[in-house]
């Protein structure tokens, strides 16, 4: 299995620029052009470094990383940008950054940068996300979209799938609302504030045949996937 990567760059040709190259280099590239986008890829797949600029449309850089940090702690993210100013590094590391590099760059740079990147973390490439995922009476088909118990197999909708991934990956914990609303739509407004109350019923609807299974509501805060082992 290849190194996954997320590019997020709005200018397209420099983006497609990158993305050839790290291709070139052996990666397995996906390229979204905007945070809102990138967040809601990074919900879906799993991948093993981000490359974000850091000034776009909808969501920028920073924010984004934010997002991303709070799904996953360990992630190595790289930033480009035009600003050099010291201030602007910084805040790109206190965002949740691992490195800083500066437009324009060489290709060179970039290929070292990645490298160095990779080599921090322990890649567990062989081993791919968990597709068939038990809990208590049920078996959930994350790729196909599929809740099944011994009496029935329930069809779920995408953001169903994805929501029902999101809470299980934390299950135990609580988890805030933003994150859900961020990595499922991408935004954290009122109104998909709303639709997601709805299928939060849904999934709780699904899940009444296990006693085991609790989604409950946390307060200004989030929700709490319980589950008893």
């Amino acid at each position: 299995m290849k190194i996954k990567i997320l590019l997020v760059e709005d200018d397209v040709n420099l983006g497609l620029v990158i993305s050839d190259q790290l291709n070139s280099d052996g990666y397995a590239v996906t390229l979204c052009c905007d945070g809102v986008e990138a967040l809601q890829r990074f919900n879906q797949e799993t991948y093993h470094l981000c490359i974000c600029d850091v000034m776009m449309p909808k969501k920028d850089g920073f924010t984004l990383a934010k997002d991303i940090r709070q799904l996953n702690a360990e992630i190595p993210i790289l930033f480009l940008s035009a600003k050099s100013m010291t201030e602007d590094k910084v805040a790109g590391f206190n965002a949740g950054g691992d490195d800083y590099l500066t437009k324009p760059f060489s290709v060179e740079e970039l290929h070292l940068r990645v490298k160095a990147l990779l080599k921090r973390v322990n890649l567990k490439v062989e081993q791919p996300e968990e597709k068939i995922i038990s809990m208590g009476c049920f078996t959930f088909d994350v790729e196909n979209y599929t809740l099944k118990s011994q009496t029935e197999l329930k069809s779920l909708t995408k953001k169903e799938a994805q929501i029902l991934k999101i809470l299980y990956k934390f299950k135990n914990q609580v988890i805030p609302r933003e994150v859900i609303l961020n990595a499922v739509w991408g935004q954290d407004d009122y109104f998909v504030g709303r639709s997601l109350d709805v299928f939060i019923t849904k999934l709780r609807k699904y899940l009444k045949e296990e006693p085991k299974i609790h989604i409950s509501n946390v307060h200004a805060v989030g929700f709490k996937f319980e589950i008893q082992e």
